[in-house]
Order: C-alpha cells, then structure tokens, then sequence
C-alpha cells in the first residue's frame, strides 16, 4: 500500500538521527568486523519511505553510517527525521542543518509522540503511528513544500492496519553495514508494567502483519544482502500467543527453503518459560536470542512494578528452560528502584553468576512520559528536570549511592573473567542444544570465507595481541578452535569485546548510567 499524490512529484529526504554510545548499540564490537558500522535499520523511516507516493524520489541517510551532505539537503524539498528520547539533540540539529537550506522538516516517531513539546523548531509533528496523520502530512506538501508560518500538529486516530504496510524500502539502506536486520511482525504489548511507555504509544492489544508479509520482508532482507541475524523489534513476540503459533511454522518453512542462513532473535516476556509448545517452535525455526526484560530478581519490586508475569517461573528455572531450547537470554535490568537497598547491587551480582547470562543492559531508573510511573512519581513530586544527572527520577537512596552502585555493578559484571566464564556456559550448555545443519552451500562462498577471515584476523590482532585481557580471551579462542566452532569463536568475542570496554567507561563515570538519559558525554548538539 502507498500513498496517493494528486500527480505532484517531490523529493523527500528521510534522515536517521545517530545514537548517543550506549551499552545496547555494541559500537565497540564494529572494530573487529568486517565493515560494520551501525546497530539496526530504522523500521519507522524506512517504512515511511515505502510508503510514500511512488512518484515520489526518496532519499535515505542514517547519520549512524554517515552524516547527511549539503548535497543531500539541498536537492531535497522536504526532510523527513525520526528518533527515541536519546537522540533528541541529534534530531534537533538535523532540523537546523535543513533549516540552513529553508526546507520543512518534518518529525515523527516514539519520542515525540510521547513528547511533542520537545521539539518546538520542527515544522511539522507526526504523533502516532502511520495513519491518517501521514496521509495529511502528504497531501499538504503535495501542495506546499514551502515552510509553514508556524509549527504544525497532526495527530493519527485513524491507524493503516498493518496488514497493509509496504515493505519497509530495505533497499535504501546499506544493510550489509548494520549489526542486525530488523523486522517488525507486531505492535503493543497487553502488560502494564509501571516504567513502559508502549501500553502508553502503541496501545494494550497488539497489531499484526501477516505471515506472507513476514516471509516476503524476509526475502527482501536477504535481496539486499542481510545474511547473519534479523531482530524481531516487536515490543513483545510473545504479546498474542496465538499469533507467534501461527507465525513459527511459516518461518520454520523459510528457513528450510533458504538453508538456514539467516538466524533470528526477538523480544518476549519471562513467562514464554511457561509455551514449551512455542520454544520448540521458535528452536526449528532457529531463534538463537530472547530478550526477556527480567528488570530485577527481587519478587518485591516485581510486584511494585506491575511485572507480576515474570513470577509465573522462578526466574532462574524460566531462564534455564529457555536456554534448553538452545537460546540464549539477554536481560534487561533496572536499578533505582523504589524497593532498592544499599546491598542491591550484591544481590544483582550474584543473581548474574548464577543465571550465567552473559548480556544484561543494566540501566538506572527512568521515567518516560506516557508511563503509569511518570505519572506517580509527578504526584510524588519526585521528578528531576536536570540534564547533568544520569536519571530525571528522585531515588529514595542517596542519588550518589544509587550511581556508584551501578558503576559498581558494572564494573564488576564485566570484568573480562566473569564474561569470558558466562559465554564458556553458554557454549557448553546453550548453544549444543540448537538445530545440528549442515553448512548450507551459500555459506562456503569466497566472499562469505573471505569476511570470516577478516573477522578473525581483526579478533587476533585487536584482542588476542593488543588487548589487556588476552589471556582471557586466548583461553577461551583455543577451546573453540580445538572444538572447530569458529562461528562462536566469532560471535562471543564480539559481544564481549563491547561489553568488557563499555562497562570500564561505566565504571569510570564515562558513559551514561541510562540508555535512556539525553545526558550527553561529547559537546552538546545545539537546537534552534
């Protein structure tokens, strides 16, 4: 499905704003790559640009690969941005560069939907999903490309069923150069957990695709040169049970068309621990990686939140049935919390030994607008409008302690020992228990060995001779090549190689303390 013209044609350019570092874009890992430059492509851009009029010219620049050149701005009529709360400064000053060439700019996505008043020098504010919204913001440039006299707000309240979205225009983007593919098969969550904002922007009753237009997006990735892991971005995979069901076996039936190439990860609560008829599903169609927001280990502040689902299993018996099927878990973890005690940091690491997880985003508190806990802690009066702080929330600890027990936490989590030691589990008891495939013929291409080669020199040379842990590390390579598991050679040392060196700049308050926080650590962006 596109959108209608009314016979004018435009030039639109669609601008990704880059990301602040954080520990969830593995920047560090993209050194000992072969090229890799960028974290995921935009599904909201992307989309936006499939759906434009067809005789419409789009151009797409993510500011992550590259910033956009005078050039760019100026054959465009129209600059279209999108972003999250992180990159708020980066958006803003990609309006004033478009400025500079008196085009409109335009601005949607999840961070001013949330929060319009943010961003009071863009021209144009999409709030919502694509929608009528979208169809207004097309007819008025089909008339006008020239500047409005004042800022406008157009609202969706009618959404295009996502049965009806285009294939994002994956062909715009340089995909061979982003760490993950990313696809979308649902939107919403039916939880309430009290810090999400998703309930809030996407609404309790998720939105589906189609699982045609799954495999066709699927088919399109890998046209555009995707070969190594696609995300499912969904808020949660597991939000309609029903519909995951009916999804799998169509990916199980890809994946046995196109060789089991392609691996897939996905976001889903803890309590997918309980659908073993679901994990065996996603084991044949080849998930390799769950991302459970697990938040805490401690049952008290689960239930202050509002995450009760996450004790329908104990939390290391559900992460434990996971890992059976041949999964891997990434967790999402909070401090700050109100139920925190001084010894929370101790408990968090010992709960991390002993789940093994190797990958836990551990993040301070942070209230979102559109969040049931925005919503108390402003009656609380509890919260901050401070950018200098790594949080907006009031703690009730000392907001001093609160940060040193995260830089703590950090620190030790990832020292190299205690990583290298969890992806060494991982091997041993998670890993063994995914589908045994035989190297499909796709996979022994020069090209294909030649960038393995790449891989494994940069490793060698960056890690195992000029790195500081390397007889960790070294320990670990020489079990794997004894083994001739090259492949998890590969893939631990790259995660690990990002986690060990961002959680020192952690721990030495060189980074921030919330993936969430617009506290910069480089000069600040100005806005208009």
């Amino acid at each position: 499905m596109r959108a209608e013209s009314n016979g004018t044609a435009r030039r639109i350019l669609c601008v990704f704003p880059r990301y602040t570092s954080s520990f969830g874009t593995f920047e560090h890992s993209y050194p000992l790559t072969d090229g890799v430059c960028a974290f995921m492509p935009p599904q909201g851009l992307l989309l936006l640009a499939a759906y434009l009029p067809e005789e419409w010219e789009v151009k797409f620049v993510d500011e992550n690969l590259r910033r956009a050149t005078n050039e760019e701005f100026a054959w465009a009529e129209a600059v279209f941005v999108s972003g999250m709360h992180i990159q708020r400064q980066q958006m803003n000053d990609i309006c004033r560069r478009a400025h500079e060439f008196d085009l409109p700019v335009a601005l949607g996505g999840p961070s001013v939907s949330a929060c319009p008043d943010y961003y009071p020098s863009f021209d144009y504010l999409h709030v919502g999903e694509l929608g009528d919204a979208t169809n207004r913001l097309i007819e008025i440039l089909a008339r006008d490309a020239s500047r409005p006299g004042e800022q406008v707000v157009l609202t969706t309240k009618d959404r295009v069923p996502m049965t009806e979205f285009p294939i994002p225009a994956y062909e715009l983007a340089d995909v061979k150069k982003y760490f993950l593919g990313s696809i979308q098969y649902s939107s919403g969550c039916p939880y309430q957990c009290e810090f999400c904002d998703i309930p809030g922007l996407y609404g309790r009753n998720p939105r589906l695709k189609s699982p045609e237009q799954i495999i066709a997006e699927l088919d399109r990735l890998r046209e555009c040169g995707m070969t190594d892991t696609v995300y499912f971005v969904d808020d949660n995979f597991i939000g309609n049970r029903k519909a995951a069901m009916d999804l799998l076996p169509h990916l199980i039936e890809w994946q046995k068309r196109t060789g089991y190439v392609v691996r897939l990860a996905c976001e889903a609560t803890l309590n997918i621990a309980k659908r073993p008829e679901i994990l065996e599903k996603m084991r044949e169609a080849y998930f390799i990686t769950i991302f459970c927001g697990i938040e805490t280990p401690d049952p008290d502040a689960l239930k202050a939140m509002h995450k009760d689902h996450n004790m329908m299993v104990p939390i290391l018996e559900g992460v434990q049935t996971i890992n059976s099927y041949g999964m891997e878990v990434v967790s999402g973890i909070i401090m700050g919390l109100d139920t925190d005690k001084p010894n929370t940091s101790e408990a968090l690491l010992a709960f991390v030994e002993e789940s093994r997880i190797p990958l836990l985003t551990i993040n301070l508190l942070q209230a979102l607008p559109k969040t049931p806990l925005w919503d108390r802690l402003e009656r609380e009066g509890r919260l901050i409008e401070d950018d200098g702080r790594d949080s907006n929330v009031d703690f009730l600890l000392p907001y001093d302690e609160v940060v040193a027990s995260w830089k703590h936490a950090m620190g030790v989590a990832y020292e190299p020992e205690r990583v290298y030691a969890r992806f060494q589990y991982q091997c041993d008891n998670v890993y063994v228990h995914r589908l045994k495939m035989p190297t499909p013929d796709e996979m022994k291409t020069w090209p294909n060995i030649r960038r393995g080669l790449v891989m494994l020199r940069n490793i060698f040379w960056k890690v195992g001779v000029l790195g500081d842990y390397r007889r960790v590390f070294w320990k670990f390579a020489l079990g794997r090549i004894k083994r001739g598991d090259l492949e998890g050679l590969i893939g631990c040392t790259l995660i690990a190689h990002h986690l060990i060196t961002f959680a020192r700049a952690a721990s030495s308050g060189r980074q921030n303390a919330s993936n969430y926080s617009i506290r910069l650590r480089e000069a600040s962006v100005p806005a208009e």
